[in-house]
């Protein structure tokens, strides 16, 4: 196979990084039927959290944006683990983002743009998908952003 979204995303300067293990009670990717979800994945680079607090106050806007494509790319890497390959995927579904945000700020479109664009240069027309963006008091480990990712494969999985 050619790893086409794979060989985008180097081009673009990224590489998919080693799926983060879960920091809690619960499992970072699951599939059904034709479906695959990840859970809320934070920027990790690695072990490291480079993005901690919240936008608007302790970061800036191109922060965030930074920090949700770390978060893309660890839920495509997770998404890769379930399914072997990112060329399987038919279409991106559905990005939910939460941003850490200070009182007044309002820019989590903006943010979350950071994984959507990301997405849409990787996977093209097959990047286009619903998406929510909310600001949120406070999120897991002090991150700036949680990204969730649903996605379609060609075929049901059967693992």
């Amino acid at each position: 196979m050619p790893h086409l979204v794979e060989q985008k995303l180097r081009k673009l300067g990224y590489e998919l990084p080693t799926p983060p293990p879960a920091v809690a009670a619960y499992i970072p990717v699951i599939t059904t039927g034709n479906l695959v979800m990840t859970s809320g994945q934070l920027p990790f680079i690695g072990k490291e959290l480079p993005f901690k607090g919240k936008v608007g106050s302790d970061l800036s806007e191109e922060d965030g944006a930074n920090a949700a494509r770390l978060c893309a790319l660890n839920a495509l890497a997770q998404i890769k683990a379930a399914i072997g390959d990112l060329d399987r995927v038919q279409q991106i579904v559905r990005v939910e983002g939460y941003v850490q945000s200070a009182s007044g700020f309002h820019a989590q479109p903006q943010v979350i743009n950071g994984a959507s664009l990301l997405i849409g240069e990787a996977f093209g027309d097959k990047g286009k998908h619903t998406r929510i963006a909310v600001g949120v008091s406070e999120l897991p480990m002090n991150a700036s952003v949680e990204l969730v990712i649903w996605a379609s494969v060609e075929h049901e999985i059967n693992e």
